[in-house]
């Protein structure tokens, strides 16, 4: 079954490449479309007559006339990609030529299409300055246009704007390389890091000189703690042995090739095979290979060289925001555990808050980092206990009116512990600590909040967090058998409970008991 990178991955890459192979072979095999503006008819059968053979970088010459500039405008707006335009300066008024030239540079913005003007009037002749400033190629009075003059000013012009054409084509790759470079470093997921490096090769392939397209095979393979290479992802024939010892599954003389590569730390280039070797500074040893690139030009290995670098940067931020994140958890769930900790039967009772909460949110809908952001804040949601004290907190009998007012204050306290970081997973276990005493039909506490008013992200931890307590031992209860909390759960549906969580917890309740099994008490 093929992986959602993978799908995307194959959809980029067909869209670049379709666009890209149909330009140049549109490019290859079109003619030079050279315009003719001039009000004598004489003028243009010479021209025609004069440059009919004319080929140039194995293209023909197709000729478009106008006998007006505002002829010529309808055909410059119809057909953007006119090579050459051979302009009389004087027709219907006298700078009727220069009046289109300002159309052409000004309003069409096209500063591709080479201007050579004619005129029968040499007193007629453009300023220097206007020259430069609209791009003029060349000024010929007519009568000295022999036909080996006007031949060389027309192949000249010509051969400007096919470097032009070259130069902005470079400048449209080097973006797209650019803006690929970028994308290495939005991404923190390491196998969609691998995806996305096989997908930037693939791009770098249809930007050969060749021109060509090809389905490419590949993957990206990881090896930690110098165990056997893994296969993160592949695409092509690769792509079935995602998660696979890479090893067993190559042929002797790529394995050659592999070893090679990381033994003297270096890029392989063979045949239409890649192979790049990466080791990070602070992550695993990465084995990336292509095969099916095509001829590889000079420019290709100093674009692969930059883009390896990139990678090994990219590797060592991911690796470092992976380590800052699972400090972060582990520190985040430590203080939730110290909360716990003052009543001392609760054990694993914040853990399996976390991962009820993560279930139910991944049940309801939720995206996965949603899920992930409740199950780390539904570790701090009792917080506010901390604040309470022990006699109040541990106390084994039934707490007096004074006393229980005293302890649901924790839920605010909570809150304010927490408020004033910026932070989204802060901010979320903030408003989780207050809420999540808050019931469904409002006689919760400390606001009354009802229904839809309560974050659904508190909603989920208040069902989570009432059903690990029910089957957990306390100072001042036993722990419930199931049938006990699944009938309490029921009546409670509407009440305390949001009714589709109730429903979603029932739906599935055997992967929601066997958390209780995994974090047992200790």
């Amino acid at each position: 079954m093929e992986s959602v990178d993978e799908f995307l991955f194959e959809d980029d890459r067909n869209k670049f490449c379709h666009d890209r192979t149909s330009a140049k072979l549109a490019q290859g095999n079109a003619a030079w479309k050279v315009l003719i503006v001039d009000d004598e008819e004489d003028v243009h059968d010479v021209t025609r007559m004069t440059l009919k053979r004319l080929i140039f970088d194995g293209r023909r010459v197709e000729f478009h006339s106008a006998t007006s500039a505002a002829q010529a405008k309808e055909i410059l707006k119809m057909i953007p990609d006119i090579a050459v335009m051979l302009l009389d300066v004087v027709m219907e008024e006298e700078y009727a030529g220069l009046s289109l030239v300002h159309y052409v540079r000004r309003d069409l913005k096209n500063s591709m299409v080479r201007i050579i003007l004619r005129t029968g009037h040499p007193g007629q002749a453009p300023e220097e300055s206007v020259t430069i400033e609209y791009d003029i190629n060349d000024y010929r009075e007519k009568t000295e246009l022999t036909t080996q003059r006007l031949m060389t000013a027309v192949v000249t012009a010509l051969r400007s704007y096919r470097d032009l054409q070259t130069i902005d084509e470079n400048r449209r790759d080097l973006k797209q390389v650019i803006t690929s470079s970028i994308q290495i470093f939005r991404i923190q997921s390491t196998k969609s890091f691998a995806a996305e490096i096989l997908r930037q090769l693939t791009l770098l392939a249809c930007l050969q000189p060749h021109g060509s397209c090809p389905q490419l095979s590949g993957f990206v393979a990881e090896r930690k703690n110098h165990e056997e290479f893994v296969i993160l992802v592949g695409t092509g024939r690769y792509q079935p042995l995602t998660g696979q010892l890479l090893q067993e599954n190559i042929p002797d003389k790529l394995s050659l090739d592999i070893q090679a590569a990381y033994q003297e730390n270096r890029c392989i280039y063979q045949d239409d095979r890649i192979i790049l070797y990466c080791q990070s500074n602070l992550g695993p040893e990465n084995i990336i290979c292509i095969e099916g690139f095509g001829p590889i030009s000079e420019w290709a290995q100093d674009l692969l060289a930059m883009l390896r670098l990139n990678v090994l940067v990219a590797y060592d931020n991911i690796y470092l925001n992976q380590e800052i994140e699972a400090t972060q958890r582990e520190c985040i769930l430590t203080l939730g555990e110290i909360a716990e900790s003052r009543s001392p039967e609760t054990g694993n009772h914040v853990k399996r808050v976390g991962e009820i909460a993560r279930i139910l949110a991944l049940r309801y809908g939720l995206s996965e980092y949603e899920a992930e952001l409740i199950k780390i804040a539904a570790s701090m949601h009792d917080l506010g206990k901390l604040a309470i004290q022990d006699a109040i907190l541990n106390k084994p009998g039934i707490l007096t009116h004074e006393e229980f007012d005293i302890m649901k204050n924790h839920a605010e306290l909570g809150y304010e512990m927490l408020k004033s970081s910026k932070r989204s997973l802060f901010q979320t276990a903030a408003l989780i600590a207050r809420e999540h005493h808050e019931n469904y039909d409002g006689s919760g506490y400390p606001h009354g909040l009802k229904s839809e008013g309560i974050n659904i992200y508190s909603r989920i931890v208040a069902l989570a967090d009432v059903f690990d307590a029910l089957g957990t031992k306390r100072v001042y209860k036993n722990s419930w058998t199931k049938d006990q909390i699944i009938e309490y759960l029921w009546e409670q549906k509407g009440k305390k409970f949001d009714p589709q969580l109730v429903e979603l917890f029932f739906e599935h309740q055997e992967e929601i008991f066997a958390v209780r099994e995994n974090f047992p008490d200790e």
